[in-house]
């Protein structure tokens, strides 16, 4: 089986970098019923920074700014999700570097019965050719 790959919007905030922060942030999300496909966290100097990716950008975006939440600009990356196989993440790196495209970030984790996820993020200039790349429509 190959992999599902689409390319996301995701956007960020910081928040102070103590407990309860990511918790009292997903349970908004959560109580305003915004699915989301992906959600990432860690330390950014002094502060933390948190990247969603919703199923939904304008519902989110319009939950954050009804929450006072100040976002990043949305932005765009790639949820992959497949079969999990050796090798799987290193194939599609691999043809990112051959096309000579940098991959900022990449997160992959294990989903159980056999499956996988990731998601990665390349600097704005390289979307259309990295999802060209990937085979993304």
């Amino acid at each position: 089986m190959a992999e599902t790959i689409t390319r996301v919007d995701y956007f960020y905030i910081e928040t102070p970098n103590k407990p309860g922060e990511a918790a009292r942030a997903l349970n908004g999300i959560k109580e305003a019923g915004i699915d989301l496909l992906a959600f990432s966290g860690f330390p950014k100097g002094r502060r933390a920074q948190l990247d969603f990716i919703p199923a939904d950008s304008a519902a989110f975006a319009k939950c954050a700014k009804k929450a006072g939440c100040t976002l990043s600009k949305k932005k765009s990356g790639f949820l992959i999700q497949g079969e999990d196989r050796i090798g799987a993440v290193a194939d599609v790196l691999s043809k990112l570097a051959d096309a000579n495209i940098n991959v900022t970030a990449a997160t992959a984790v294990c989903a159980g019965k056999n499956r996988y996820g990731a998601i990665l993020w390349v600097k704005a200039p390289d979307l259309r050719r990295a999802a060209k790349v990937l085979g993304v429509a």
